[in-house]
């Protein structure tokens, strides 16, 4: 399978932090992939390397096997999005896709607000807007350009249990029907469960496992487990983990 996105051996160091420590990672094209870990893990740290946003202090990050931070097509949504408070939902997208070169007529951005659950909103100013009516905002606004890659980091933050269904359902049409490779971020091991093919657990910048979310959850197979002390994977996976020997298996 082709990689779209690689970390060889990236350390990142803020001060005496060491948000990324000799992490390693390849990510196939297709499919939803989860990067799974505790917060403070390092996963906002690596999705900023890879876009660009941030230089790692060692290692190296490829986006489709060319260094990161060239331009190019991937959508993104990073953290809680923030937009100026006296736009309504309309005039976001149509400001964000003027910035960005982007072409839309006012049904393109009509169908893309009610993708993601908006359309009732849409005229409504975003000051009024909840955590939850945020996040969705920020995926259709990572999704102008209609780019082939989208990364978002916790994209069910702040929402309703029946928004947070929404959003993994659009997240696997995005791509199952679209054919977008979506990389995300969670620290919930119910959350890759429910939408991801293939999940990567990060834990103190380390690569502590990955392996097919099929076989995490039904433990018919070991997870590829890394140098990591298996306590971080142990950690992540709570009730669900056991000690294999020298791997885990999920319950």
């Amino acid at each position: 399978m082709t990689a779209v996105l690689q970390a060889l051996d990236l350390t990142k160091t803020f001060g005496a932090v060491k948000a990324l420590d000799g992490f390693t990672l390849e990510i196939p094209e297709g499919g939803v992939f989860g990067v799974l870990g505790p917060n403070g893990a390092g996963k906002s740290t690596l999705f900023r390397i890879w876009l660009g946003l941030v230089r790692p202090t060692d290692g190296r990050a490829l986006v489709r096997g060319e260094p990161a931070g060239k331009p190019r097509r991937i959508g993104s949504m990073i953290e809680t999005p923030r937009f100026p408070p006296f736009l309504t939902a309309v005039q976001t997208l149509q400001m964000l896709a003027l910035a960005g070169g982007v072409r839309l007529t006012d049904a393109d951005v009509l169908a893309r607000l009610e993708r993601v659950g908006l359309a009732e909103a849409a005229q409504r100013n975003v000051r009024g807007f909840s955590v939850g009516m945020m996040q969705r905002l920020g995926v259709a606004a990572a999704l102008l350009g209609d780019p082939p890659l989208i990364i978002l980091d916790e994209p069910t933050s702040g929402m309703d249990p029946a928004g947070i269904q929404e959003m993994r359902a659009f997240i696997r049409s995005l791509a199952d029907r679209d054919g977008v490779t979506v990389v995300l971020a969670s620290h919930q091991l119910a959350e890759v469960q429910k939408v991801c093919d293939r999940v990567a657990i990060i834990d103190h910048g380390r690569l502590a496992a990955q392996g097919r979310v099929a076989d995490l959850v039904a433990g018919q197979e070991r997870l590829r487990i890394a140098a990591t002390p298996l306590d971080a994977v142990l950690e992540v996976l709570g009730a669900r983990g056991a000690r294999d020997g020298d791997g885990v298996l999920a319950d």
